[in-house]
């Protein structure tokens, strides 16, 4: 086993609490073709995942085709909404002043969505040129698939043992664990409901936190759990 080299964060969620604003996008949308999905329902549900996997999802579920143009539709309006209201979670600068690991980010989210709200949320410099996006990288497929998070310690040269990934959903964190990652659960958000720092921890996640700023003594704790162990 090896120290924790590489500190991966989700993006929505996790550094920016957006995931109810974006559910308040695509149910307000999904209304329009006959769904009766609430904002929190759809975040419980679809955090984590792409739109394209809630269009495919719901055609399914409401046995109706939506609209090519769906997806385009839907990141315009978030990509609104996002310059408009998106914020950074609580502690999100505090906590990358508290560790000394190389850092960056993997998310499902294109990288104009990820600029967008990162900017708005002043990190953007704070981890450009590593912002990874699975939409915008070739031959990636998307969480949970290991994908993003093995080509992220590739461009470090670092074992993905040696990585720790931060999420907030299942999908995330299934997609750290296939990677070979140290993962920690976050339930910081505002569309984190009861139950899911188990469903977190059900899918593969070592401990789970609240805030941000509880992840770096985590660090030291996956570090000398690593000592330990080797």
């Amino acid at each position: 086993m090896t120290a924790i080299e590489l500190v991966i964060f989700d993006c929505d969620g996790t550094l920016m609490d957006t995931e109810v604003l974006v559910a308040e996008v695509e149910t307000e949308m999904l209304a329009e073709y006959g769904s009766t999905l609430s904002v929190q329902e759809f975040a419980v549900r679809f955090a984590g995942t792409s739109t394209d996997v809630v269009k495919k999802t719901m055609e399914e579920e409401l046995g109706r085709a939506l609209p090519d143009d769906y997806v385009a539709r839907v990141k315009g309006k978030v990509n609104e909404r996002l310059w408009r209201e998106a914020k950074p979670m609580d502690g999100a600068q505090q906590v990358l002043d508290m560790f000394d690991q190389p850092r960056c980010i993997c998310s499902n989210a294109g990288l104009e969505k990820l600029k967008i709200e990162l900017t708005r949320g002043e990190l953007w410099d704070r981890f450009r040129p590593y912002v990874f996006s699975a939409r915008d990288t070739d031959n990636v497929a998307h969480k949970p698939a290991p994908d993003i998070f093995l080509h992220a310690a590739s461009q470090f040269g670092v074992e993905p043992q040696a990585c720790a990934v931060i999420e907030d959903s299942v999908t995330g964190v299934t997609g750290a664990k296939a990677a070979g990652m140290r993962t920690i659960g976050f339930v910081g958000g505002s569309h984190a409901q009861r139950g899911l720092a188990d469903e977190l921890t059900d899918a593969g996640a070592e401990t789970v936190v609240k805030k941000l700023t509880d992840i770096p003594p985590v660090l030291e704790a996956l570090a000398l759990w690593n000592e330990e162990a080797s």
